[in-house]
């Protein structure tokens, strides 16, 4: 999938539409376990065998998170939570 680096799209903060630079985001690490995965750590605690069904397949690809940076106000902000695809590359038009 091929995405043009400057976009013309609403802008939340300026409340109008204006030109935008698109960039990925990469994931952030986490220092500390979140609450969900310390409950599961503890539930794992003591016991013989796999709590819940392990998943029979992985996903085939990984989400790809874009954030959108207003060349107005330079404030960033994203659209939706990210969609799959295999290969993404970002074009200069």
């Amino acid at each position: 999938m091929k995405v043009p680096k400057t976009q013309r799209i609403y802008c939340p903060y300026c409340k109008k539409h204006t030109g935008h630079e698109v960039e990925v985001t990469k994931k952030k690490s986490r220092g500390k376990m979140r609450q969900g995965e310390r409950r599961f750590r503890s539930k794992l605690k003591g016991y013989g065998s796999f709590p819940r069904p392990k998943p029979d397949f992985e996903k085939a690809t990984k989400k790809v998170d874009l954030r959108y940076k207003c060349k107005v106000c330079g404030k960033k902000h994203t659209k939706g939570q990210g969609f799959r695809v295999k290969k993404f590359e970002i074009v200069k038009v």
